[in-house]
């Protein structure tokens, strides 16, 4: 990530930056395509079109598909969330399973746990201190917790009491671990810097078959481009979990936070 040149810039610059460029390549492409107009005849216009066309489904194509890619991560993000609760709330209803006193320490650490990471949920991608310490925190907790864990198994070795607690502990911890591999995965920036590179080329491709013409249609090819950046921009949200308008739904965590308040 620390490689890359896109991901830690806003996405509402980044759009509005291509949006500039791909006016700017219109307005080249245009007076190009005036400048040949007189030497242009009926066949090299309609080839033109047809090369207008084949660009703009390629844009599509691309299009296409990088938002399905958004999409998908956004989706395995919001499952991981889930899986996450789901592996927190059975880990601890087991820790009933556990010998005294370390159900109830089992219990409490775990409610710390469930605090922490709606913690970590809430803090904001920019805040990298903030994040580089409620990680380390978590790996502590984690820690603590599976002490006691061990310490329990040594007073009762049985499957179906520590043993169920223990498992489930795993299965908590590699949640943890999946759901921080899926917030570090993103769409590669060749495919985006791609998109980019044939969004202007159609820009400067419609800017040219316009030139080409008796009249220049500025108004729609302007309000086409913006409505692709408009999409381009929902593909860049998408890819950025803790940032923008579009947030994972922390809301599986936040009700097991509130079942845990009920009782």
């Amino acid at each position: 990530m620390a490689t890359e040149i896109m991901y830690d810039h806003n996405s509402i610059l980044i759009v509005a930056v291509l949006f500039v460029l791909i006016l700017v390549a219109q307005e080249i492409g245009y007076r190009i395509g005036h400048r040949y107009q007189r030497k242009t005849d009926k066949d090299v216009k309609t080839q033109t079109n047809t090369i207008q066309a084949g660009t703009l489904g390629l844009l599509a194509l691309i299009l296409g598909f990088t938002f399905n890619m958004g999409l998908h991560r956004y989706d395995s993000r919001s499952e991981a969330v889930i899986n996450e609760a789901n592996a927190i709330g059975t880990a601890l209803v087991r820790t009933h399973l556990l010998p005294t006193p370390y159900d109830s320490l089992s219990q409490a650490l775990l409610q710390q746990y469930i605090d922490l990471r709606l913690a970590v949920s809430n803090t904001d991608y920019a805040m990298v201190t903030e994040q580089e310490a409620l990680a380390k925190e978590t790996k502590d907790l984690q820690r603590n917790i599976w002490e006691h864990a061990v310490k329990a198994a040594r007073i009762d070795p049985r499957t179906v009491t520590t043993g169920f607690f223990i498992n489930s502990l795993n299965n908590m911890i590699e949640s943890h671990g999946i759901r921080n591999a899926l917030l570090a995965a993103h769409i590669p920036e060749v495919i985006l810097f791609l998109l980019f590179i044939v969004f202007i080329m159609s820009g400067a491709l419609i800017g040219y078959g316009s030139g080409l013409g008796n009249q220049r249609a500025i108004l729609p090819s302007a309000l086409m481009s913006f409505l692709i950046c408009l999409v381009v921009f929902i593909i860049i949200d998408l890819d950025r979990p803790k940032r923008g308008i579009i947030k994972i739904d922390q809301r599986s965590m936040e009700q097991l936070k509130s079942a845990e308040v009920s009782e």
